[in-house]
């Protein structure tokens, strides 16, 4: 069975940052038939659930990895450490399963692929990925936004 990995705030584990989920029916149907792995990267580096909401600030994920972004609360903390230390975790996780594909949350500063929040915390979006999303595609796991969320 081909496996894939997910957030796990997607297979019902509430450990957005907000301490809820995101489960869809249509996300449901995208992984039918396949094992998943499901797995969240904010709280694999260590963050709380809930815990205060981050943003991507100076470029995105892939900018991030590159030690020339970073990754803030709304405080103005600094937990860009904690973001890649859950992406490095959930790649090990990813290879551990067999994962050649991801569906992540969406927008969200580590899973977001394709556009991600402006690090302005006032809801803005920006073309980019999030720091798991961006270490998954330097590392050849095929990456997707999930549907319906």
């Amino acid at each position: 069975m081909e496996a894939i990995l997910v957030s796990a705030c997607l297979r019902g584990v509430p450990c957005r940052y907000d301490g809820r989920h995101k489960v869809s029916s249509e996300f449901e149907e995208a992984v039918a038939g396949r094992e998943v792995v499901a797995f969240c990267p904010e709280v694999a580096g260590g963050l709380a659930t809930p815990r205060r909401p981050a943003e991507l600030v100076g470029g995105d994920g892939h900018d991030v990895l590159d030690g020339t972004a970073r990754v803030v609360e709304d405080t103005g903390r600094d937990v860009t450490a904690e973001f890649v230390d859950g992406a490095r975790r959930a790649l090990a996780a990813a290879r551990h399963g067999g994962c050649t594909e991801a569906l992540l949350m969406p927008r969200s500063p580590s899973c977001g692929r394709g556009v991600v929040y402006d690090g302005s915390f006032a809801g803005e979006l920006m073309p980019g990925d999030g720091v798991t999303a961006a270490l998954f595609e330097r590392n050849g796991i095929a990456v997707r936004p999930a549907p319906g969320v």
